[in-house]
């Protein structure tokens, strides 16, 4: 399963877009309002939960500054990631996307499809107002 947010534009240069991203602590100021949990796990990862929502933990998988940072599940039955993607539009802006790719039997495909397409399009929104 293949999904993607819409493309944001952020008045900053992709290096700063990279370095917000890159900090695993910055993310809980782009979850949406309905999260129940959120904790650090360490430099790489951290854990959070929406409410109803089983708990996941991501972990950062690959870096390429200043165009792509690559968080992948940590653990638990199912394996995604979550691929974001800096693209420079000048010096002093960048435009962001997110995709998230994941390997789900087709039941499990339908259910999820809805909340985490809502859930990546929250989380590129607001990382303009967070930078």
């Amino acid at each position: 399963m293949n999904l993607e947010s819409p493309k944001v534009s952020v008045s900053k240069s992709p290096e700063d877009v990279f370095n917000f991203l890159a900090d695993v602590k910055n993310f809980e100021s782009l979850m949406p309002e309905n999260i129940s949990k959120f904790e650090v796990l360490g430099e790489d990862k951290f854990l959070f939960a929406l409410k109803g929502m089983p708990e996941i933990i991501l972990k950062k998988k690959e870096v390429i500054p200043p165009n792509k940072i690559i968080l992948g599940a940590a653990g638990g039955k199912i394996d995604f990631s979550l691929i974001a993607n800096i693209t420079e539009v000048d010096a002093a802006s960048s435009d962001v996307k997110l995709d998230f790719t994941g390997d789900f039997n087709p039941m499990m495909a339908m259910m999820i499809k809805g909340p985490i397409t809502k859930f990546i399009e929250t989380l590129v929104t607001s990382i303009p107002k967070a930078i």
